[in-house]
């Protein structure tokens, strides 16, 4: 059976392809009209919902200072709707809003969660809140209005980085990064179905995938990297590049773990430089020097090409000493994800795969020559 709430609201002037108007409810009556959607994925990968996560020791110090009798909150929360919402305009600016509640609420709350929560748990307390609300044209603008009006506000970054993939029509910005996080997400379910173990299966970290043990920045800004300026962009160029791109990221990194696997399984950044995002980010330009000198395309290319990194006292993930060059000594783990020390250990890694073999006056001495590092340090 259905339910009608009906409220007396202002009409602002503002974008053509959505209504934009503000009132006055309860809370129980924002939550009757719309809901908090957290987000989540599904066996398949599949995303759903937008929200983070509820803060409790915040909601609780909201619930403190709204339960006292002079308690204001001025600041708007603001819900959005697809449908099952009917605007009357009454005159130029007033308009009387008819939302229809069915088997759930129709709307969802796009900020102020943590309010609402808050005077939800304050039942006895007659107190109004402002709402600001606008009506999408479908769940996609629904989900690119959520980025654009948290962006800018304190709203968990991975997050954000995870819904870009869903939608379109964002800033140009953010389509680079939209491309990463959507591969670093596929990255994390590749490989669930079985066949050959991969190393950054259910390991990235991300905000539906809070157990993983890899920074989610750390594999999308290799991704990034290789986008602007290396494999990625030279697969680009080809037919069923999204699955030849998802192959070869999942391939080097699944080399990386058959020639490191006790720096990596069952290791965390803590543990292991080699998870750690100074590593996975190190190791993502000598992939590309690998690609591009060496020719390496499959999970056995790479492992061929970086067997050079296997000898003694070369790499230090879990102990000892790098000698990442004469004057330049570090414990094993006083390497940190800063750019002078990604770049450092980005040339010590990129030298030694790149000059592996090299015959003086060979074609492969020629051809590295004509190959100049420079990594690019994507924020």
């Amino acid at each position: 059976m259905l339910k009608k709430f009906k409220f007396r609201a202002i009409r602002a002037r503002q974008s053509d392809r959505h209504s934009v108007f503000s009132f006055v409810a309860s809370a129980k009556e924002v939550f009757e009209v719309a809901k908090i959607e957290r987000a989540g994925r599904s066996e398949q990968g599949e995303l759903f919902g937008f929200q983070r996560p509820q803060v409790s020791k915040h909601i609780h110090e909201i619930r403190d200072y709204l339960s006292k009798d002079d308690a204001v909150l001025p600041n708007s929360v603001v819900l959005a709707f697809v449908d099952g919402v009917r605007v009357s305009n009454l005159d130029d600016t007033l308009t009387e809003i008819e939302i229809e509640v069915g088997d759930a609420p129709p709307g969802q709350i796009v900020d102020g969660q943590q309010r609402l929560t808050a005077l939800h748990g304050l039942p006895d307390k007659d107190f109004q809140v402002f709402v600001s609300a606008l009506v999408c044209e479908d769940k996609e603008d629904l989900r690119r209005q959520f980025i654009l009006i948290n962006n800018t506000r304190p709203l968990p970054k991975d997050l954000i980085y995870e819904l870009l993939p869903t939608v379109s029509g964002l800033p140009d910005r953010m389509s680079s990064r939209s491309f990463a996080a959507d591969l670093a997400t596929l990255l994390n379910y590749y490989g669930r179905d079985g066949g050959e173990p991969q190393a950054l299966c259910g390991e990235i970290k991300q905000h539906t995938n809070p157990k993983g043990s890899i920074s989610s920045n750390a594999i999308q800004r290799v991704i990034m990297n290789s986008r602007s300026n290396g494999a990625l962009r030279d697969i680009a160029r080809t037919e069923d590049a999204p699955k030849r791109s998802l192959k070869l990221i999942a391939d080097f990194y699944g080399a990386v773990m058959d020639l490191f696997p006790e720096a990596w399984i069952g290791m965390s950044p803590r543990t292991s430089r080699l998870k750690h995002s100074v590593g996975v980010i190190a190791l993502g330009y000598a992939m590309e020097m690998a690609y591009a000198l060496h020719g390496a395309r499959t999970r056995e290319d790479f492992r061929d090409k970086l067997t050079c990194l296997t000898v003694d006292g070369l790499c230090a993930w879990t102990s000892g000493t790098w000698v990442l060059s004469d004057e330049e000594r570090r414990p094993w783990d006083r390497l940190q994800n800063t750019p002078p020390d990604i770049r450092m250990l980005s040339d010590y890694l990129v030298r030694l795969v790149r000059d592996q073999g090299v015959r003086p006056g060979s074609d492969l001495e020629r051809a590295r020559a004509s190959l100049h590092f420079q990594p690019s340090l994507v924020n």
